[in-house]
């Protein structure tokens, strides 16, 4: 076939866009940076089409070439799709599956998620990362990762989007300060998340805190990290319940107060490319993570 691009052709300048740099996706794609270079414009010249504006030192990807990744990126998955779904003979939740969870949600349910898929899918090979919502939905879109569970609401694109349950959040503060009128605590006495961690932006928003005073400027890199903050600076901070029913307070002096607002709520919910033909191990897979997440979320 004339004017049919090939597939090292479409890998070579997925490679390219991404590490931004000739000889690093050289390397990547175990060439010569001169058989890259040479294949990308083979490319363009299949294409009839200007990928990229180069000058002797630099080049950038121009609007044309930026969307033929994106879907070069979506062949290859396709091509990678179809030869899993022979390997597997068409049946669901059997080989290689990619799984993005944010850190707010996996540890908390990521051991009891790979034990009963263990039990129940022993052909299932499960692959996980973890990361914040932003790198896992890039993943996501890139053909990277199958599935990805994450907090709401989140700017989602063009992802299908399944939600499983509300996770409502909880005030946690030293046992002391319990009967202590908020007007009362210290100056920057609030202790959040990096602003990187959507659970963050989540609990200003449902806790209506965006305005306070009282919050830290110097935020945690990790649940662990906040709880440790809070505990011994002391503080005090906002919770989802799927954290706090799962043991994360203990052995704190900590203690957690329902919030009296109905609306107090992330969402918890999986999100996968409408293009992909896993859908039915896709709803299979979120069914089991439903069945672990609701009842610590009630």
């Amino acid at each position: 076939m004339k004017n049919v691009p090939s597939f090292k052709q479409l890998q070579y300048l997925i490679a390219l866009y991404d590490h931004q740099h000739f000889g690093q996706a050289a390397t990547a794609c175990f060439v010569s940076q001169s058989t890259l270079s040479a294949s990308i414009t083979n490319l363009e010249a299949t294409l009839g089409a200007q990928l990229l504006e180069r000058d002797h030192k630099t080049f950038l990807f121009t609007p044309l070439g930026e969307e033929i990744v994106q879907r070069s990126r979506l062949i290859i998955d396709q091509c990678a799709a179809l030869s899993d779904y022979a390997k597997t003979q068409g049946k669901p939740l059997q080989g290689k599956f990619y799984l993005g969870i944010i850190p707010t949600i996996a540890p908390f349910i990521l051991n009891e998620l790979q034990t009963v898929c263990q039990q129940h899918y022993p052909d299932l090979s499960l692959y996980i990362r973890e990361d914040t919502t932003d790198n896992v939905l890039r993943s996501l879109r890139e053909g990277k990762l199958d599935l990805v569970i994450l907090a709401l609401p989140y700017p989602m694109g063009d992802f299908f989007v399944r939600i499983l349950c509300k996770d409502y959040f909880q005030l946690v503060l030293p046992k002391t300060w319990q009967d202590k009128p908020m007007e009362q605590l210290p100056a920057n006495s609030i202790f959040l998340l990096e602003k990187e961690h959507c659970l963050t932006g989540h609990a200003l928003q449902a806790c209506h805190l965006r305005d306070s005073k009282k919050i830290n400027p110097f935020f945690a890199t990790s649940l662990h990290t906040l709880i440790q903050m809070v505990s011994h600076q002391p503080g005090m901070t906002y919770l989802p319940t799927l954290a706090i029913n799962s043991g994360l307070l203990a052995g704190t002096d900590l203690m957690a107060i329902p919030l009296q607002d109905d609306e107090a709520f992330r969402e918890i919910g999986v999100a996968w490319r409408n293009t992909s033909y896993k859908t039915e191990s896709y709803n299979i897979l979120s069914t089991i993570i439903k069945k672990i997440i609701t009842p610590l979320c009630p």
